[in-house]
Order: C-alpha cells, then structure tokens, then sequence
C-alpha cells in the first residue's frame, strides 16, 4: 500500500495532529534521555507523511510546501527534534529535486514512496573536512562531517565533498546511508534539540558513482535551483514558531490550572493578574505577526515552486527577503517568549520535572547554527538600496 492510500481517508494535517499528540507523550522523557527517537521515527515512516512533498504520480501525497511545513510546524509544538529531521525529509527530496536529472530523482522519489525512506543530512557546505577523489567513472569520498541530522535510522544520505583539484568545489551525492565507509558516531549531546542526531560522521573512502553525484543543474545554479537553502530557511521558520507556540500552550495550561496571583495584585486568580494578562497580549502579537509572515512566505515560495525553471532571479530574491523577515522575526518572538514564559507561570514552574526549558533550550541551540545578524545584513540592503540577497546555502 503506497502512502496515498493509507491516508486518504484522513487529512495529513490531521495525521500530524496525531502524531504530535503521540509524541507529545514521552517527549520531555526523551528530551532527558536524548539519543535516536526510533520509535517516533518508526511512526512517521508508518504514517504515510514522509511523502508529503513527493508528487502523486510517484507515489507521494502531492501536498505543497504550505501543507508539508504546517505539518512541521504541528509537531514542533511538543517536539521540534522529530519535527527537525522531519522537515529535513523534504529538504534533502528538495535537494535532488532541485540538483539532479530527472532520470535520477523520479526513481528516487518512487523508491522512497514506496519503501518509506527517511533520508538524513551529511551536506554541511561549510564543513570542507570530507574531500573527493577522481577515478574512472566513479568517486571516493573520505573525511569528517558535523551536524549531520537525522543521519542515524535513515536509509538515504545527502552527502558532500569539496574536490580540491576542481579549486574547492562542492560535490554533492545522494547514497545509501549504510553503504560501506560511513559511519555515523551518535555524539550529539547538545543542551537543545537533544534527538535530532545532529552529531558527526566520518567518511572511509565511500565508492560514489557517478550517477549519485547531483551535477545538473547542480547546487545554485539557477533561480529554481536556488530555492533549496529558502526552502530550509522557511522550515526553521516554521520550527522556531512550533516551539513558540507549544511554548505558549504549556504556559496557558499552567498559568490557568496551577499559578498563584501575587498577593499585591488584588485578584483570586493568575488568570486576572494584570501584569499576566499583558504578557499574553504581548505574546499573541508576536506569534500572530510571525504566522502572518509566514503565511505569506509560504505561499510565495508554493508560486515559485510552481513555476519551476521559469522562476526569475528577481522573483527569487524576493522571495528570499520575505522568507528572511519570517525567519528573524521567528528567532526574536520566539527566543523573547520562550524565556518569559516563567514569568507567566511562577516559581514552581522551574520544577525540573516540567521541563519547561526545553523550548528555550531547543530554540536557542538551533538559531544559532545560521547567525540572524546577516539575515539582518541582507534586509537592511534590501530595505535601503533595494539590493536583492544573492543565493548562497544559507540565504
């Protein structure tokens, strides 16, 4: 049974709602414990939902980016480490999508609708430690990669290495996850973001051939190709406003069921304090400013999408300014909120077994792998001369 049929009688936004109310369940064990959540990731794979993005004829859900990074955003509300290398799923399908002949990421696209593929990260441009080898008709890849997330339990890689004889060029390779050479160490031990797996690889002489390379069009090459790294972009977006928001629902839950009005505030309830209440008010405009913005960012990027190779360079860059704002305006809201969250919710809410930190913790850790300061950099060109972002991995 392909995934299309296992979930056309429920909605995948419906499926991801029970997904994250399974999760929603052990996660703050997990978050304790770290590791592979392999049971969550054997539930995603069962679910149908790691073919959201692949086109119907292939044997996908055919839904768009809109559809596939609110169901990201679903489960990044009570668990943005699953939610992580799920989204990460349909960027590395984005990935091939994007870089390859179709002659290699159909079969690919089908293969995975059809065995229920995870496919994991070993790209990480700016790690140039793993470098390639030129042989007849094939490669060899060997060195070391950081932050390779979902890596662990996949069954695909996206992989890179720099060719030093090429002047550094970035070779990039779709491959079997347990092909011979790679291992995968399992030593992610974060404070945030504890079961995505973003831990470190090495790479002993892995046999590439040619035909796994992703050379044509190949990575930026055009505007259409250049909407990988917008495509990540608006996913962190969509994850830091997951955290946020499950932020906001705990501290709702707790500050109506179990905080205490400060005695000088002259109410029996938390829930009239007046200082509370301006925080709330303070934390829905901020949430609903970032939904807006990404609303509007994700239905750009589903136009742009559309249009494939006949995307402009202007339509992509400005795209890439509305994705931007979204993102920084995810990374401030939310880094404000979920640290005052315990302002809402008191002292007892610091109680180690409620865990409240770990939206902080996750959203802090992951903010900073792409510093906002440059997503600034590139708004402020914009919004002063006008000057569109050019495409690198990270803008």
């Amino acid at each position: 049974m392909n995934a299309e049929e296992k979930i056309s009688a429920v909605s995948p936004q419906v499926i991801a709602q029970q997904l994250a109310e399974q999760f929603a369940e052990s996660a703050v064990e997990r978050d304790v414990s770290g590791g592979t959540p392999k049971a969550e990731r054997d539930a995603l794979r069962n679910s149908g939902l790691l073919t959201l993005i692949i086109p119907k004829q292939y044997g996908g859900l055919g839904a768009n980016w809109s559809e596939t990074l609110t169901a990201v955003r679903s489960i990044a509300r009570v668990d943005s480490s699953v939610a992580h290398v799920f989204g990460f799923q349909h960027l590395m399908l984005a990935t091939v999508r994007l870089f390859s002949r179709p002659e290699q990421w159909q079969p690919w696209f089908e293969q995975t609708a059809r065995k229920n593929w995870f496919w994991g990260n070993a790209l990480n441009p700016l790690d140039t430690r793993t470098v390639v080898k030129k042989f007849d008709g094939w490669y060899e890849f060997s060195g070391k990669k950081s932050f390779c997330s979902g890596a662990s339990d996949s069954e695909m890689l996206i992989a890179s290495a720099v060719d030093e004889q090429a002047g550094g060029k970035l070779l990039i390779a779709a491959i079997p996850s347990g092909r011979t050479g790679i291992s995968l160490h399992g030593d992610w031990d974060n404070i945030g973001q504890r079961q995505t797996d973003s831990g470190s690889a090495t790479f002993e002489r892995v046999r590439v051939e040619h035909n796994e390379l992703l050379l044509d069009p190949g990575p930026l090459s055009t505007p259409f190709a250049s909407l990988r790294p917008l495509i990540a972009q608006l996913h962190f977006a969509n994850l830091f406003l997951g955290i946020s928001e499950g932020a906001f629902e705990e501290a709702r839950n707790y500050t109506t069921k179990e905080s205490r009005p400060w005695f000088r505030a002259n109410v029996s309830e938390a829930n009239q304090d007046p200082y509370t209440l301006r925080h709330y008010g303070e934390f829905w405009v901020g949430l609903e400013s970032v939904r807006l913005l990404i609303e509007r960012a994700s239905a750009q990027l589903d136009a742009a999408w559309a249009k494939q190779e006949q995307l402009s360079a202007e339509e992509r860059g400005r795209l890439a300014v509305s994705i931007a704002t979204a993102k920084v305006a995810a990374t401030r809201v939310g880094l404000d909120l979920c640290s005052r969250v315990f302002e809402v919710t008191g002292a007892r809410a610091t109680h180690a077994s409620l865990r409240f930190d770990r939206f902080w913790r996750n959203l802090r850790t992951q903010t900073l792998h792409d510093p906002v300061e440059y997503k600034l950099h590139e708004l402020g060109d914009w919004a002063l001369n006008h000057t569109l972002p050019t495409p690198t991995f990270y803008s």
